[in-house]
């Protein structure tokens, strides 16, 4: 329904998963919106959801805890770029 009314009220959403039921990946296709995961799965109790969670949150440890190349020490000194 909000959707419908204005497309963009959703813009700062995520799709967890896509269940394996058929008119899931459907609503989804119609919102406009990717999922996170896709591993076939129809438990329900929102299940996915819980685990695009620790996808999230992964994504975001990684993000904000890893070291730039300038506080690892990393230099790109004397490298050629070739994969050499």
């Amino acid at each position: 329904v909000l959707h419908a009314l204005d497309p963009r009220a959703l813009d700062h959403c995520l799709a967890g998963h896509v269940s394996a039921e058929g008119a899931h990946a459907e609503v989804l296709d119609r919102l406009g919106l990717v999922p996170l995961l896709a591993l076939g799965m129809r438990l329900g109790e929102g299940s996915g959801a819980g685990m695009a969670m620790g996808l999230l949150k992964g994504a975001l440890a990684c993000h904000r805890d890893m070291a730039t190349f300038e506080q690892a020490g990393v230099s790109d000194k004397g490298h050629s770029g070739s994969g050499e």
